[in-house]
């Protein structure tokens, strides 16, 4: 994922919600956001089938760790589009200061990390292929 583009890395992680089942069936409703001059975010998703809710998305394809100033960046971008709900998702790692930029907020936002994001993409298949699986002997 690190070697890849931005809009690549942007789009795995909207294909990625999709999979997790945000936006239903409604593949049309998940869509990455022009590649500079996005007001600080990635991608949109329908959260349901009535777009009762929308979730933001930043993704950042980093080698360095995430600090606060760049949570806190994204969470100021997501009053100006009115949102409530956001999801950072990073190749790299959050520091202490990062992970305590969103409690206690009246907006909820998602921190997943490198480790998180890979977990994520094996267990709902996305970017990942089986090669070999081993069944257990033990009786």
């Amino acid at each position: 994922m690190k070697a890849a583009t931005p809009s690549f890395f942007e789009q795995v992680v909207v294909d990625l919600m999709l999979a997790m089942g945000y936006d239903g069936s409604r593949k049309e409703a998940g869509k990455g956001t022009q590649l500079t001059n996005d007001g600080g975010i990635d991608g949109t998703l329908k959260e349901d089938k009535l777009d009762l809710d929308v979730i933001y998305l930043q993704a950042k394809r980093w080698n360095n760790t995430v600090h606060r100033p760049e949570i806190n960046k994204f969470i100021g971008a997501l009053p100006r589009q009115q949102a409530r709900k956001g999801v950072f998702i990073t190749t790299s790692d959050f520091s202490m200061g990062a992970r305590d930029a969103a409690p206690g907020l009246d907006i909820k936002v998602v921190l997943n990390d490198g480790l998180e994001l890979a977990q994520l993409m094996v267990e709902h298949n996305l970017g990942v292929s089986r090669k070999t699986a081993y069944a257990s002997l033990s009786k």
